[in-house]
């Protein structure tokens, strides 16, 4: 969004103001979208905008195009779900046992925004979705290497490896979920199952 200045004469005060209504008019568009499109994946912007309150001159001036809309209600979640990673204790207790509590946070978020289920492939741009993941790759990463020094994961994989066959599996779950073949539930308790024996924690009980 172009920042808003105060026309030349215009009281500081008055600025502070136009800025204010835009960053409130700009958080209820992304709130709406939100909401809409994980109810309807397919809404249009003028569904959003009237949804929001506002016009859809208002919501093409913070957001240009549907697609960029998208992104940043995807960021806006990813934000949300990298949060409740961090607040489920990666560094306490065995690696495994760490591991599987971040991929229930990520299922948590999945489940409140169900949006994320349903994106199609190509609707966001592929190297903004790589950078999305890569704050998420790097905590599997630093939970791989502890499980490995510790003797609880596989050291005959490399941690990298394993690192991308985790996201692969989470996203095969949500594919399968999104296709309709599988219920959250049961691809959730499935992901869990093909983690343990994907890291060689055979040893190690799923709860």
């Amino acid at each position: 969004m172009s920042e808003i200045r105060s026309s030349p004469g215009e009281p500081a005060s008055a600025g502070r103001r136009r800025r204010a209504d835009a960053e409130r008019s700009r958080t209820a568009v992304l709130d709406a979208a939100t909401k809409l499109l994980g109810e309807r994946p397919d809404a249009s912007m003028d569904a959003i905008a009237a949804a929001a309150g506002v016009t859809r001159q208002t919501v093409y001036a913070h957001y240009p195009s549907r697609e960029v809309l998208l992104a940043a209600v995807v960021d806006r979640i990813s934000a949300e779900a990298l949060a409740a990673i961090d607040a489920v204790g990666l560094d306490e207790g065995p690696a495994v046992d760490a591991l599987l509590r971040l991929v229930e946070a990520s299922w948590q978020t999945f489940e409140r925004y169900p949006l994320l289920l349903r994106i199609a492939p190509g609707e966001l741009d592929p190297s903004a979705d790589h950078e999305r993941h890569e704050p998420v790759a790097d905590r599997l990463l630093r939970l791989i290497r502890r499980g490995q020094r510790a003797g609880e994961i596989d050291r005959g994989l490399r941690p990298a490896w394993l690192v991308t066959a985790v996201i692969a599996l989470g996203h095969a779950a949500g594919e399968e979920v999104r296709s309709g073949r599988m219920s959250a539930r049961a691809a959730t308790a499935a992901l869990r199952v093909s983690l343990v024996r994907l890291l060689g924690a055979q040893d190690h009980s799923p709860r």
